[in-house]
């Protein structure tokens, strides 16, 4: 933080930042984790310097990454989460009432402990759902040990392509993820910015296409994030289910959500840049 009350992400030049002051700061065993209030958008939380999610801006991001693939999977009875610590993704997961089981494999304690304590509307009710199943730990190591066809949704909900989080973003990863989805099954993950991270960006699309054979970037906006344009990517194996969400699991969140519809999903789908679809199917 500056003399002047900005709180910033750098990145390649630019700058990302809110005014506001920080309220907690420490090294945990993986990483600097940073809580912060700001002005504009409440608290927040940042990892090694870079935003994760803040009260005011966490339904652009949660919302995007989770129902696309819990409308569109056959099945959601079992669900895996990989990262997540917030508790955003897993309290959006837990909405559809199919949902039986929840595995969150979350490698940093300290990001849960201090986004309960700071941010307990992230996860909500998530944390004392009796579905709700919290491991700390690996969860690349997590999915390499899962039994074949174990889960009906995986969902990835990392940070940027470096540190901890560097693992999710290989094929051999990748790659135990289509493993371990039952038939049906839908992964997801976030998938960077197709401005501020665009290399990433195209070769996650482009490795998701290969292992699953079927995968789509979703495109919309986290306005605190490097450049405020960011993109998801869901794959599957029997086609692109994860664009036709069934009416009714659609039904039965949309109308409490902020950002997602199926009106705004099928949108968000099709919004794909010339230079970027040119990319992705050259």
């Amino acid at each position: 933080m500056d003399s002047n009350g900005w709180i910033d992400e750098l990145h390649e030049g630019v700058r990302y930042g809110l005014t506001g002051r920080v309220l907690h700061q420490e090294q945990s065993s993986f990483q600097q984790v940073t809580i912060i209030e700001s002005k504009r958008y409440g608290k927040g939380l940042l990892l090694d310097g870079c935003w994760m999610t803040a009260e005011g801006q966490e339904r652009c991001y949660h919302e995007s990454l989770v129902h696309p693939a819990l409308c569109g999977a056959e099945r959601i009875e079992r669900v895996l989460i990989i990262g997540g610590g917030d508790g955003g993704t897993a309290r959006e997961c837990l909405r559809h009432g199919e949902v039986q089981h929840l595995d969150m494999v979350e490698i940093d304690g300290r990001v849960v402990e201090l986004s309960q304590q700071y941010l307990p509307s992230l996860g909500g009710g998530a944390w004392s759902d009796r579905r709700m199943h919290l491991s700390v730990g690996d969860g690349i190591a997590w999915a390499a040990a899962a039994a074949d066809a174990s889960y009906d949704i995986v969902l990835v909900d990392g940070s940027d392509p470096a540190g901890p989080a560097e693992g999710l973003f290989n094929r051999s990863f990748f790659e135990h993820c289509r493993r371990i989805l039952r038939p049906g099954g839908v992964f997801g993950t976030q998938s960077e910015s197709p401005e501020a991270f665009r290399c990433v960006h195209l070769e996650m699309v482009k490795l998701l296409r290969e292992v699953f054979g079927h995968a789509d970037p979703l495109y919309g906006w986290v306005p605190m994030y490097p450049s405020g344009w960011w993109s998801w990517t869901f794959a599957a194996t029997d086609g692109a289910r994860y664009r036709q969400p069934k009416p009714e699991r659609a039904a039965a969140v949309a109308a409490s959500c902020e950002i997602w519809s199926p009106r705004w999903q099928r949108g968000a789908f099709e919004a794909v840049p010339a230079a970027i679809e040119r990319e992705l199917e050259g």
